[in-house]
């Protein structure tokens, strides 16, 4: 007999066919990314950033990072909702979620002029996404757990046990071997991105001082909720501080780096923006998967 059509299944069935769709959905957008990236760097060695695949494929990589941080937002709303959680603080808590952050930003760069540098944070989160899901869904869906012989003293009501595949323990190494690094290597992008668009504004490129001040604003969130970031800018001040600390090094350049240093903690204490959600710190929400 065909399968009954989705209005006609129980509400369980068809809320948990739902979550799988998305979740696909959000795989299949993290895959078409990473492709869109590779297909895109092959343009850029070339020096054809600007043909026309290469500019779809820049586009095409923000939108599926939109759509799939929009999923996992959507989610996250729908669990809360249903739950009967509030989110304290408002829309400033809201916008302290980093989903939402990194959702808002894919769909700056979309509309942006392009920045090549912008592209590899979202294709490194992804390529651990797609292997997470890779590990957890298709691997078991495609070459199934192999159950364990039970021994000869086992009980028999023992709950049987399954072999994982070693394409499944060979991802899992993986991910559990070089998140932390690639995270550090994501936040030092970003603060590299966050350089180059200050160069850009200073030379005056097309809408770089717009982009600047929404990316000062992100980076600012980051710094807050990170400590890969927050260990990135420290390991920046400190290789800063030795080069400038060399003999011969003009003091005016001293006195400038020190302004700087004194500049942007201030910036840091009047842009915490827990001293406006309910007046006291609040945990962010961490970005999930």
């Amino acid at each position: 007999m065909p399968p009954p059509p989705p209005g006609d299944l129980p509400l369980a069935q068809r809320v948990q066919r739902l979550v799988q769709t998305l979740q696909f959905a959000w795989f299949v957008g993290h895959l078409s990314l990473i492709i869109c990236i590779t297909r895109y760097a092959f343009a850029w060695i070339r020096m054809n950033y600007y043909g026309g695949m290469a500019q779809f494929c820049y586009r095409v990589s923000f939108l599926s990072a939109a759509v799939t941080y929009g999923i996992v937002v959507y989610k996250t709303f729908r669990a809360r909702q249903k739950n009967g959680i509030k989110q304290p603080g408002g829309a400033l808590a809201y916008l302290s979620d980093e989903n939402i952050q990194y959702l808002l930003m894919a769909i700056v760069w979309l509309v942006m002029p392009q920045y090549p540098l912008a592209m590899l944070p979202y294709g490194i989160y992804s390529i651990f996404h797609v292997a997470t899901y890779t590990r957890a869904n298709l691997v078991p869906t495609f070459i199934p757990p192999q159950k364990i012989a039970a021994s000869a003293g086992a009980s028999p009501g023992a709950k049987p046990q399954y072999t994982q595949h070693p394409l499944s323990d060979a991802i899992g190494s993986f991910v559990k071997k070089y998140y932390d690094a690639s995270m550090s290597i994501v936040s030092g992008l970003e603060i590299l991105l966050w350089i180059r668009l200050l160069l850009g504004a200073i030379f005056f490129q097309r809408r770089s001082w717009i982009l600047l001040a929404i990316y000062t604003v992100f980076l600012r969130a980051r710094f807050a909720q990170s400590p890969h970031v927050v260990n990135s800018f420290t390991q920046l001040e400190a290789r800063i501080d030795d080069l400038l600390g060399a003999q011969g090094t003009p003091p005016v350049a001293r006195q400038v780096w020190d302004g700087v240093k004194g500049g942007a903690r201030q910036f840091h204490s009047v842009t915490d923006v827990n001293k406006y959600i309910n007046g006291a710190a609040a945990p962010a929400p961490k970005k999930t998967s």
